[in-house]
């Protein structure tokens, strides 16, 4: 994995102006908000949060596919370099075999009337990267083996086939046009536990082969722990901390890490019970809470959370983390997040 950065954000702000009713005036939906974020290339980088936290739209950011409404994006793979905000039309068809999407449902992604061959053929003809239908079939025939797809399979259409292997078709459309950056939008959560482990050894696989770089976006945070090297944490638009795997699973700073971590099934039957409750329920994007926007489900909030947004600062080599109190709470013994602390006296006391 190379330390320069494939993609680099700065102050990304993503926002939708929505129409106001008769009498309610238009609002705006901050989706994402002033993120600052570099995936290095080669990395397999994971992005994770509760729905609602804008992964989905900072992912479709990245591809160009939601407009940019503030700050920037730079792509640069050695070859060629792209500037997101202000990227012309014929750039962008340029960008597009670049860098893909693998959509979420493997049922959903794919056309029922077109056979495999034509699904994975569609992104060549419609890119112009191949010139003749004899180029097409041994560029289909060379990612399909790849993908661990038989020949036999590209003449069948999508109905005849598991979720596991439709997966697999959507990922060898993904790749047919050779891309250096892959957003992987929760990729695995519609399959079983072990088809997972299976697709996921497959992009592991896929990554060294073909020198790819990964956007693994997800809100299972034990799949997260198996393949990515790196993970952000995101909540209400904002990152709220990024760090290395390994550091971010066994020294969390941020309350929030804290409590997604803690909400990871254990097989151990003696630590049932013992996770920490993430009660209530993300704030609405088109009116946040003012100051940090995890203080309205934080028991340790205090005054200047509610008042000042903190920053992101870094904790440690390639740890940032943003919340006011990270230092004076990094040896906090776990407690139940969205829970004020409860004085446990015992109601039975005999007097003196």
């Amino acid at each position: 994995m190379s330390n320069k950065p494939l993609i680099s954000a700065r102050d990304l702000s993503v926002h939708f102006n929505l129409r106001g009713g008769l009498f309610t005036p238009k609002l705006v939906l901050k989706a994402v908000e002033a993120i600052n974020l570099d995936i290095p290339k080669g990395s397999f980088f994971g992005l994770v949060g509760e729905s609602g936290s804008g992964k989905t739209t900072l992912g479709r950011a990245f591809l160009k596919a939601n407009h940019i409404s503030r700050g920037s994006v730079h792509y640069a793979d050695g070859e060629v370099e792209y500037d997101l905000q202000d990227m012309p039309k014929s750039d962008l068809t340029e960008y597009r075999k670049r860098a893909q999407l693998i959509f979420q449902d493997p049922y959903a992604a794919l056309s029922p009337r077109m056979t495999v061959r034509d699904i994975i053929a569609e992104p060549l003809e419609v890119m112009g990267i191949t010139k003749t239908r004899e180029e097409t079939d041994e560029r289909v025939r060379e990612i399909a083996d790849r993908c661990r797809l038989n020949l036999e399979h590209l003449r069948r259409f999508p109905h005849a086939f598991s979720g596991g292997q439709r997966q697999r078709i959507s990922i060898a459309r993904a790749l047919v046009s050779s891309p250096r950056f892959v957003v992987a939008d929760e990729s695995v959560a519609a399959l079983d536990v072990s088809i997972q482990a299976d697709i996921l050894n497959l992009l592991k696989s896929l990554q060294k082969e073909l020198g790819l770089t990964y956007l693994f976006i997800s809100h299972d945070l034990s799949v997260v722990a198996h393949i990515c090297d790196h993970v952000a944490v995101m909540y209400l638009g904002r990152l709220v901390e990024t760090a290395p795997t390994r550091e971010l699973f066994s020294a969390p700073r941020h309350p929030y890490t804290k409590a997604l971590l803690s909400a990871i099934p254990s097989l151990d039957p003696d630590n049932a019970g013992n996770t920490q409750k993430l009660e209530g329920e993300i704030p609405s994007p088109t009116n946040p809470p003012p100051g940090c926007k995890f203080h309205t489900r934080c028991p340790f909030a205090i005054d200047i959370c509610k008042r000042e947004e903190p920053k992101l600062e870094t904790s440690g080599k390639e740890h940032d983390v943003a919340c006011h109190r990270w230092k004076e709470l990094a040896d906090e013994p776990a407690r139940a997040v969205g829970k004020k602390p409860v004085n446990k006296k015992s109601k039975n006391r005999t007097k003196a």
